[in-house]
């Protein structure tokens, strides 16, 4: 183990103050023990070394210094001794990351085999494969910004909507580079720590560059552009596969504006690479993501050192071995060792009347919570919005939606829209939503599921009423009439918000360009 002694300090420095408590120990032990210093004031110095019989001491150690190395071991492994950094593998992989698409018509290009848009859309499905267990948000833009996912660590989930998008779900024309950045920092703003936007993009909007880089100010974003696309750039195709064509019949060519991405990378001070066949753009994606990460995270710099004073626990289990002794033990020594035990928060297994002696329900709710126990959790919890949590998340949405109707809050009203939507209750839903939104105007994650409500909603009227009426050409009963039963069909509930989005029948593509479209009809900000 190499030790660099100009990295060595303590984490905990405070817990060195018990040293010189624990070097005096033998000093007052001794003097205390000193039979003629308390007695020299009664007899003459030269008869009390005449009249007093020391009897010889054959152990040279003795409880004090057991207890003072025990002190001075104890509080050396409390203090955190460390010279090594500490960068976990896992940290990395924390950084948020948020995908910013290009789907103007220009991307339809095929420079690049076997379009720039599906040489993109396979560049992020292999980038988010990577950051398995990471947090990944998609934008999509062309004149307009517009959220496709919140952040969200399931890279399935993620990746149907990347298959979705298309150069024709977006209406408005341009390559608005603006919105797309203030729409990052709204989500950034959500998750509460420093990420970074990566621009894939074939082109930008010189005219509109100038004050970009004031929308970074006061921001711990970090912008990236990835460029797709050859300088002689290719032939732009419909979204039947026939070539686009100008008024002179003319193929129409998408061009690969280097010029343009190189004065948006300028304006931003954004590092500027290029999409490759290999994996070094996603190298070059991943080390300023975790770069960014590291230098502007508060927790990095709290996880910065290794803490080594758990080695320090052999020598004190050892001191420890010979304290039972006999003869050597401190009389105090197992007080000390209960208080230890007492002060360990014991594990409830299930509910008796000693752990509920000892926690509240919300408390023995929390435990079955973090153990995944949802059930139990409900079942435990006191608190209202801590109950419906755990019902959702079992779900039990008859109890969920019974607790969360007693809160008014912007989230309880979001899981409200939730339950309400897998209910196909979409007005109620709307209504929900847009409560959370009027309570917390900037909550990405109601804002998305407010749209998708609308979008569902259109479309199950568009299929009602375009819903053919055939009738039946003959009718024919099994039983004779009042002998048949009826018995109803229960459906079963999808047990998380992936699986029940994957029953939707609704295609991605379609509800995102309804979306879309009812957003910039809106000219909100999505």
């Amino acid at each position: 183990m190499d030790i660099n002694l100009s990295d060595f300090h303590f984490l905990r420095p405070l817990w060195l103050l018990l040293l010189p408590f624990a070097a005096a120990l033998p000093l007052l032990w001794r003097r205390s023990q000193d039979v003629q210093r308390r007695l020299r004031s009664n007899i003459a110095p030269h008869l009390l070394g005449h009249l007093l019989i020391t009897p010889t001491d054959s152990h040279r150690l003795r409880p004090v210094h057991l207890l003072c190395g025990l002190l001075v071991v104890g509080a050396l492994a409390a203090a955190g001794p460390t010279w090594e950094q500490d960068r976990p593998d896992f940290l990395e992989n924390r950084a948020p990351l948020i995908i910013a698409l290009d789907l103007s018509p220009s991307m339809d290009a095929t420079d690049v085999q076997p379009s720039r848009l599906e040489a993109a859309k396979h560049k992020i499905h292999d980038l988010i494969q990577r950051r398995a267990g990471a947090r990944n948000a998609l934008i999509a833009y062309a004149g307009s910004a517009h959220l496709v996912l919140p952040a969200t660590d399931d890279p399935a989930l993620l990746d149907t909507f990347i298959q979705a998008l298309g150069t024709d779900l977006i209406g408005k024309p341009g390559k608005n580079a603006g919105a797309v950045i203030e729409q990052a920092k709204r989500l950034l703003a959500a998750e509460k720590s420093p990420g970074t936007l990566l621009l894939i993009t074939d082109g930008a909007d010189t005219s509109a560059l100038a004050g970009l880089d004031k929308q970074l100010d006061d921001s711990q974003l970090q912008v990236l552009i990835l460029a797709v696309g050859s300088e002689d750039g290719g032939i732009i195709h419909d979204a039947s596969g026939q070539p686009r064509t100008d008024s002179n019949g003319r193929p129409t060519l998408g061009s690969f504006d280097q010029a343009a991405l190189k004065q948006l990378a300028s304006a931003l001070d954004a590092p500027l690479g290029s999409l490759t066949l290999n994996n070094d753009d996603l190298d070059w994606v991943d080390l300023h993501a975790q770069q960014h990460f590291q230098n502007a995270s508060d927790e990095q710099k709290e996880l910065h050192w290794k803490d080594a004073g758990y080695w320090l626990c052999w020598p004190l289990l050892l001191i420890a071995f010979f304290s039972v002794r006999k003869g050597w033990s401190l009389n105090w020594m197992a007080g000390l060792l209960l208080a230890v035990g007492l002060g360990l928060q014991p594990a409830p297994a299930q509910a008796n009347p000693l752990v509920d002696a000892f926690f509240t329900p919300d408390q023995q709710g929390r435990w079955a919570f973090e153990h995944q126990h949802f059930p139990q959790a409900a079942a435990h919890f006191a608190d209202p919005y801590w109950k419906g949590i755990a019902a959702y998340n079992a779900a039990d949405f008859d109890l969920a939606l019974a607790s969360f109707a007693r809160l008014q809050t912007p989230q309880a009203y979001f899981y409200l829209g939730n339950i309400y939507v897998r209910r196909f209750k979409f007005d109620e839903a709307i209504a929900a939503y847009t409560q959370a939104l009027k309570l917390q105007p900037q909550f990405p994650e109601a804002t998305a599921n407010l749209a998708l409500a609308i979008a569902l909603q259109k479309d199950t009227e568009s299929a009602e009423q375009n819903a053919p009426e055939v009738k039946p050409d003959d009718i024919k009963m099994d039983k004779a009439p009042g002998k048949g039963q009826s018995k109803p069909v229960q459906t079963e509930l999808a047990a998380s918000d992936e699986q029940w989005l994957q029953n939707l029948t609704t295609s991605p593509a379609k509800f995102l360009k309804q979306k879309f479209s009812l957003q910039d009809q809106a000219g909100v900000r999505p």
